[in-house]
């Protein structure tokens, strides 16, 4: 068992020498946040356990604010916002090392006829999951987050205190710079490997105070619940220290945008169903590489919300940038969107377009849903591009705003046939929402720009 992870026997045993005294039980919402209950041990192994909890329902029809909005479906003030239930996944129990005394499990979110809510992240991602499965196939998946670490609080950014980053000259793989930072970053690479996310490495990235810290590959819906670990460790552990990261697409128009990598592979009877003999550009690979390849690039625009989904997102997707524009493939080239690394067993393909801001049970459940529309269509992935994407401008562009990416969604034949409608509409409002409460907003650029000068 991955160190960290707990079965019950060992909650129960750690419960009785008092160990484990609190169990956080939580699903995240739509931006990826997590939610839920704190329970006393002994009553979690009483009750919760085995019975699951309930949760307001108007959970995943908040904004950022936790303002219940109108014009949902899935739970509104006519329908009295009422309860879902939360169930607990009995494989996500672990340790949350960085909290005293605490043990963390993840639920699936449930209706009243214990039907898995469609509209939560990681329900669409267990669809699309057994989508595949249908098909004989299983995944194993990557996220790569990068974030930035700053000496002021969360409250003081708050406050509007300037923000000040821990680093003060690009760091990429800098040791030095990266020494400076590691009271925070090896306390984050220790709690993780004690909360059951083994850690690869970690390594400062190119922007003032910005780092990414790598962890294992795992099954896609293993590896969705470890990014949220992830995340809600390192916010938790920053906060305890004084200190505040961020998670923003782009939290700078001068400095670099934070990614979120994503690795994915399919495989069938204990191989990688990537690996083959068929020509594929420079590559020997199978069809199924081919043709996941080719619909997950061929459905980037339907399902650019999942990817990208705040204002924000789009502010990363600058020429030049270490973010890709376009949508094209090639082999270990980091200009693309696309970039095709490994071998043998290792091949897989590293999608460049989502930020650090997505959720990562959507973004994954995107791209299992692309590849898998390509397999049945025998779809074609464009030419190997060889040389620097940022300059080949016939080349189709990513969405350059949420509004562009919500209408090709809102409209999209493909994300219909693999979410459903309901779950289209359903988001098609909160993104719809995100815009609108930013279009209200009077933002520090406006001030700067026009205060005296207009």
């Amino acid at each position: 068992m991955t160190k960290g992870m707990l079965d019950l026997e060992a909650l129960q045993s750690k419960v009785a020498s008092e160990e484990i005294e609190t169990v956080i039980v939580g699903f995240t919402d739509h931006y990826g946040r997590l939610m839920g209950k704190r329970f006393d041990a002994d009553f979690f192994l009483e009750s919760a356990v085995k019975d699951g909890t309930h949760a307001c329902d108007y959970l995943l029809t908040t904004d950022m604010e936790m303002e219940p909005v109108q014009g949902y479906e899935l739970a509104n003030w006519e329908l009295g916002y009422g309860d879902f239930h939360l169930v607990p996944d009995l494989s996500t129990l672990r340790e949350a090392s960085w909290l005293e005394k605490t043990a963390l499990i993840i639920c699936d979110v449930f209706n009243h006829e214990h039907k898995l809510i469609d509209e939560a992240p990681r329900s669409l991602l267990r669809q699309q999951l057994q989508r595949l499965l249908d098909e004989g196939f299983e995944s194993f998946a990557a996220s790569e987050l990068e974030y930035y670490l700053f000496n002021t609080t969360y409250r003081q950014a708050q406050d509007g205190v300037p923000q000040s980053p821990a680093g003060w000259y690009l760091e990429d793989y800098h040791i030095l710079q990266g020494s400076r930072t590691e009271a925070f970053t090896g306390a984050a690479r220790r709690h993780l490997k004690h909360s059951g996310v083994p850690v690869e490495n970690s390594k400062g990235e190119w922007g003032l105070g910005q780092h990414e810290l790598n962890v294992k590959y795992a099954e896609t819906l293993e590896m969705g619940d470890r990014h949220i670990v992830y995340k809600q460790c390192l916010k938790e552990l920053a906060d305890a220290m004084d200190l505040s990261v961020s998670f923003m697409a782009k939290y700078d128009t001068d400095r670099a945008g934070s990614s979120c990598h994503i690795h994915v592979s399919l495989w069938k009877d204990g191989q990688n169903a990537f690996v083959g003999d068929e020509e594929v550009g420079p590559l020997r690979a199978s069809n199924v590489f081919k043709w996941f390849l080719g619909g997950w690039i061929k459905y980037v625009p339907d399902v650019m919300v999942f990817y990208a989904p705040t204002i924000n997102s789009y502010k990363r997707y600058v020429d030049g940038s270490w973010a890709p524009t376009r949508l094209a493939w090639s082999t270990d080239n980091r200009t693309a969107g696309f970039r095709v690394v490994g071998a043998g067993n290792s091949l897989r393909i590293e999608c460049r377009i989502p930020g650090a801001d997505c959720n990562p049970y959507l973004a994954f459940a995107a791209a299992i849903a692309s590849g898998l529309e390509g397999i049945k269509n025998k779809e074609e992935p464009p030419e190997c591009f060889i040389g620097d994407i940022y300059e080949a401008r016939h080349l189709p562009h990513v969405p350059k705003n949420l509004k562009d990416a919500v209408a090709i969604f809102n409209e999209s034949a493909f994300a219909k046939a693999a979410f459903g409608e309901h779950v289209v509409k359903h988001y098609t409002h909160f993104y719809t929402q995100e815009i609108a409460a930013f279009e209200a907003s009077v933002t520090d650029w406006e001030r700067k720009r026009y205060f005296e000068r207009i």
